[in-house]
């Protein structure tokens, strides 16, 4: 099988990387592409490896990385869209020509890459940015569109994907109310990642990584809590939203990218989670994962189908209020013993059962079904 596995950066992300690797834009397509996946940010290059390791092809594409998709362009002869030219005008200064933003480039030079791969499976990451337009325009490339979605809902048309797939429950539910085909396939931990991180001991007492403002409003008011009554490292974004009397913006620190997020994650003594408002009861996110992955107690909100995933109060910590999530917070982090078999129990519950090579057998059973 060929699976052609389609996402997005963040923009943050894809700034940073650039800036910490200067001329970076200037390599080769491969070599911006093997730098941008050695960062470990995202899903990385975990999906296909494990693809590739169970016998079938798989390859990458980021649809909204600018320099690395021209790059491919260029080396491939393939021409696409340029905004058209402006003329800026400002007092005092001779007027200059600019090219216009214009997003079209990108689905001219993945359309491009799609006709030169041909996969069987077009697996999009990136339902945001692509639905029935684009899946219409490239349809004679692949055999089937499979979107993956756990978060807000879109509200462009998505009925040319043959299947929708899911970790979040109430998003299978609501994407076959729609009329579409979906089904359930939860998320991992990259292994790997592992022999990446440095040893050493414990830098934090408990840290949060994540967003901070929109759709991640509800959880930051327990975060808030927290960070008034305990020793809290907060890296995200959306804290220059937070009001100036924020204590959870008073603990901000920039947000971590990739292999420095697992590294935070590792150096913690406690982890908190919230999951997205639009997740409702159920338990999906990766930090349930990464966090028990790197070897460290995870304090995550409690959720009707978390005994799926983890043996609550054993593997993980959960909690209901804030009052009670505080509560759980000062006492694991003054009860060492307690915390690190915790933290060893749910790192081996990851590593046998949530890890992206047990994943794969399972996507793949979900993919030969509907080809």
């Amino acid at each position: 099988m060929r699976i052609a596995i389609v996402n997005t950066d963040y923009v943050g992300f894809a700034k940073w990387l650039y800036e910490q690797n200067p001329g970076l834009g200037a390599q080769s397509y491969d070599e911006q592409l093997r730098v941008r996946m050695h960062s470990l940010f995202g899903i990385a290059d975990f999906w296909s490896t494990a693809l590739r390791a169970s016998g079938h092809e798989a390859r990458d594409f980021l649809l909204n990385v600018a320099p690395l998709q021209k790059r491919w362009a260029r080396e491939h002869g393939v021409r696409y869209a340029k905004g058209p030219w402006r003329m800026r005008f400002r007092r005092g200064v001779v007027p200059w020509l600019y090219r216009a933003a214009d997003e079209r480039w990108m689905y001219d030079i993945l359309e491009a890459q799609l006709r030169e791969y041909r996969p069987d499976v077009l697996y999009c990451l990136a339902i945001e940015a692509i639905g029935s337009e684009f899946l219409d325009r490239v349809r004679d490339t692949y055999r089937i569109a499979v979107g993956q979605h756990a978060a807000p809902l879109v509200a462009h048309d998505l009925s040319s994907y043959d299947l929708m797939l899911s970790s979040l429950p109430n998003l299978v539910e609501h994407f076959r109310e729609q009329g579409l085909r979906s089904e359930y396939f939860r998320l991992a931990f990259a292994r790997p990642v592992l022999v990446r991180l440095q040893r050493g001991p414990k830098r934090y007492d408990l840290v949060f990584v994540g967003g901070l403002a929109g759709p991640h409003e509800r959880g930051a008011q327990i975060l808030e809590r927290l960070c008034k009554t305990v020793n809290v490292a907060v890296f995200g974004y959306g804290g220059n939203l937070l009001p100036e009397t924020s204590a959870v913006r008073a603990a901000c620190h920039p947000p971590l990218w990739g292999l420095e997020m697992y590294q935070t994650l590792r150096d913690a003594r406690l982890v908190f989670n919230r999951h997205i408002d639009v997740a409702g009861d159920y338990a999906n996110n990766m930090r349930l994962y990464e966090a028990t992955g790197v070897g460290t107690a995870l304090l995550t909100d409690a959720k009707r189908n978390l005994t799926e995933l983890f043996e609550p109060e054993r593997e993980v910590l959960t909690y209901r209020t804030a009052d009670e999530c505080v509560e759980r917070a000062q006492h694991y982090l003054t009860h060492d013993d307690e915390r690190e078999a915790l933290a060893q129990a749910g790192q081996q519950r990851v590593l046998r059962e949530h890890t992206w090579e047990r994943r794969m057998p399972e996507l793949i059973g979900i993919l030969e079904r509907y080809l």
